[in-house]
């Protein structure tokens, strides 16, 4: 076993100092996320806050607690916390971090020697009514809620706004629409764009409605969720100071047996996200492959050239934004593998892949929100759309022949369009040359702005 000296400056202490000796895996990837840490803080400063208001805590150490809790929260201590993701499934390691570097700094707030864990203890006073098993899910869902609302959504937002926008600048702009990637028949680029819009506003409601669930909080079930060493109505007061300091609206989990054993809400918030990927996913693609070109693709959409494509081929322009969205929700997806794994571990009183499960949660909600706004200011916002390629694209389609179904029937048409595309005819030469319909028929019956909704 390594030494337990602790590094000179360092307000850890040997806790901290034995899982640095027991866990070193992986690099900065792995290490525990600061919104938790931070999160774990705001917890300890409630916690000294309500037993000192009670007369179980002096205000001068309370109040020590919570200045020291305001300085992590600041980011001011974000290098004293230096444990992995990777350690005890319950989050102890880092709730152990947490205690020793708020009540280290809380004694050199009160002119008192760093290790001494006087007259500030890490456990007694800064741990005081709490364990891992409670804190450390409560800060889980802390972090997990003000990232969702803080960056999440407010991303998506602006790319739904975005999205919507275009949809109605473009509403009159007739293409050709494209169903198994083979030509179909008209809409309108607006619609195309809608079809966007809702994917993403769908994605906004689904995250709003989960959580309800992450605004449930664990404190005050301590070990195996009795409450042991806690008062009555302590997990609804701290419940009620976390809501009021993070201004969310936090309450305290009507189980606790639950809110400790499972965590069920972090599956569906991470699904959510998931699904959320998948629509972004599809947007990106869909983007890419009509900008594709720009004279050997499709070619209706130009996207902002926000830098050289190439170190080679100059002038080359290419979908960056597109793809480093498609990269970010492969690594989306591939979050939501771990937190459902995670999801399914644990036994009897506990899940034990704490850790892991909210690190890749913050991960993936963090991705969406940067990347959804990055794509909107960096491309969608600055798209156009090349209308003279569009009408080009959508006047050589044979699938216009679909509009002549109720007036010569199926088989018929079907017939013109193969003959076209064989013979290498327009639509219209196809259709003269057939003899089931006429010239003046032909331009009375193939409009395509006639095409894009129901007669």
């Amino acid at each position: 076993m390594g030494s337990l000296e602790i590094p000179a400056n360092c307000l850890y202490g040997c806790q901290t100092k034995r899982s640095l000796i027991n866990f070193p895996i992986g690099g900065i990837e792995s290490k525990m996320p600061l919104q938790v840490v931070h999160a774990m803080a705001l917890v300890k400063k409630c916690c000294a806050e309500y037993h000192a208001e009670i007369g179980l805590m002096d205000d001068k150490v309370a109040t020590a607690i919570g200045e020291a809790a305001d300085e992590v929260m600041a980011g001011k201590l974000d290098n004293h916390f230096p444990l992995v993701i990777y350690q005890t499934g319950s989050g102890t390691q880092t709730n152990m971090n947490v205690n020793e570097v708020l009540s280290n700094r809380a004694i050199q707030i009160l002119g008192g020697e760093v290790g001494t864990k006087s007259p500030v203890h890490p456990n007694d006073h800064v741990n005081k009514g709490q364990s891992s098993n409670d804190s450390f899910p409560t800060a889980m869902h802390i972090a997990i809620a003000k990232m969702i609302t803080e960056t999440t959504l407010p991303g998506l937002e602006t790319l739904h706004n975005s999205l919507k926008e275009k949809s109605e600048k473009y509403a009159d702009i007739v293409k050709i629409g494209r169903t198994h990637c083979q030509d179909a028949t008209p809409l309108t680029v607006g619609q195309e764009f809608s079809g966007y819009a809702m994917q993403v506003e769908y994605g906004i409601h689904r995250l709003q409605n989960s959580l309800p669930s992450i605004y449930r909080l664990a404190l005050g079930g301590t070990a195996v969720g009795t409450g042991l060493n806690t008062s009555k109505g302590y997990d609804v007061a701290i419940a009620a100071r976390l809501a009021k300091a993070a201004n969310l609206p936090f309450v305290t989990a009507p189980n606790k047996f639950e809110a400790l054993a499972a965590h069920d809400s972090l599956v569906e918030v991470s699904g959510v996200l998931n699904t959320v990927a998948c629509s972004l996913n599809k947007i990106a693609n869909d983007l890419r492959l009509l900008a594709s070109g720009p004279r050997c693709g499709l070619g209706e959409l130009s996207l902002p050239a926000n830098e050289p494509g190439s170190s080679i081929m100059p002038g080359k322009v290419n979908p960056t934004q597109c793809e480093a969205m498609t990269m970010v929700c492969a690594q989306v997806m591939g979050n939501h593998v771990a937190v459902t794994i995670g999801g399914a571990q644990g036994q009897f009183e506990l899940n034990v892949f704490k850790p892991v499960m909210v690190s890749n949660v913050l991960h993936s909600a963090r991705l969406i929100g940067d990347s959804a706004k990055t794509f909107t200011t960096q491309c969608v916002d600055g798209l156009e759309v090349n209308i003279a390629r569009v009408e080009e694209l959508m006047n050589a389609s044979l699938m216009l022949v679909t509009a002549l179904n109720p007036h010569i029937g199926y088989d018929k048409a079907s017939e013109i369009a193969k003959n076209a595309h064989k013979n290498g005819l327009t639509l219209k030469e196809g259709c003269v040359a057939s003899g089931h319909l006429t010239a003046e028929q032909f331009d009375e019956w193939i409009v395509p702005s006639e095409m894009i909704g129901p007669k």
